[in-house]
């Protein structure tokens, strides 16, 4: 199937690590440039690596997204060095670090920096790319949210509040760029073992009775099986097919949504 993505700018925005990466190279393979934004300061050698791999361009740049003025200048560089950019995948979040269930195991402290990145991060970059796609009448958007944003995730309130805010500021752009030309949605993946899902179960794991203690490898994996429909946990690739598919021409009418990828975790009817 071809996703006509070849020759395209794709920015991925935390995309040195987990699914972001994932996300970065299944662009690279279509054929698209790819430019990555991330805290990490191996961004660039990640992008240089990229670019060795699959022959294509790349850009790697050292961002704060909670930085308005930082994301715009590396917006005008990556414009610079690639060109317009047609494809945003917005990756970037953390989790509090911290175990709720109650809410009460967390402090009102434990809150704010979680916000400014997953919130207000979202929202600097979402101001910052649009108004080119806007001039252009072209465009798509895809941020990552969880499953935690649609259930009142117990085990991270602030992150789970977080990414039920990402969802419904998602479907706000969706409506207000539509007559653009510019499409907008949500991913929502489940159980990946990534480090910011780890961090959380691990405050999880690490609740019960010391006596009564699994090891984290055997618990969590009787975990998996245990919520998750499909018995396994979901791959940062699995989560990238999904994101790609809806950055290209073969989902030219899918704008809006909010798309699991959880192995049946999360069921609507």
């Amino acid at each position: 199937m071809d996703l006509e993505l070849k020759g395209h700018v794709a920015l991925i925005v935390g995309g040195a690590s987990g699914i972001g990466l994932a996300v970065a190279r299944k662009f690279a393979q279509e054929g698209a440039n790819v430019a990555l934004w991330d805290r990490s300061e191996s961004t660039v050698e990640v992008a240089r690596e990229l670019c060795a791999e699959f022959g294509v361009q790349t850009y790697g740049q050292s961002v704060d997204v909670t930085d308005e003025l930082a994301v715009r200048a590396a917006n005008d560089a990556t414009e610079q060095g690639l060109g317009p950019v047609d494809h945003l995948v917005h990756a970037a979040a953390i989790g509090s670090g911290k175990f709720g269930f109650p809410f009460t195991n967390l402090a009102p402290s434990d809150w704010p920096r979680v916000l400014q990145i997953n919130i207000m991060g979202m929202t600097n970059i979402a101001h910052v790319v649009a108004p080119n796609m806007s001039e252009r009448k072209r465009g798509t958007m895809v941020f990552i949210a969880s499953v935690a944003g649609q259930i009142g995730s117990q085990t991270d309130p602030p992150y789970s509040a977080s990414k039920a805010a990402n969802i419904n500021f998602a479907q706000c752009l969706a409506k207000d760029l539509a007559a653009n030309g510019i499409r907008v949605n949500t991913v929502c993946p489940g159980m990946v073992q990534t480090p910011l899902n780890r961090s959380v179960w691990q405050a999880w794991h690490d609740q019960a009775d010391a006596a009564d203690r699994l090891t984290y490898d055997i618990w969590a994996e009787r975990k998996i099986k245990s919520v998750v429909p499909l018995g396994k946990w979901q791959t940062p690739e699995s989560i990238a097919d999904m994101i790609v598919f809806l950055s290209s021409a073969r989902t030219e009418h899918v704008t809006g949504q909010t798309i699991n990828v959880d192995g049946g975790f999360v069921m609507h009817w």
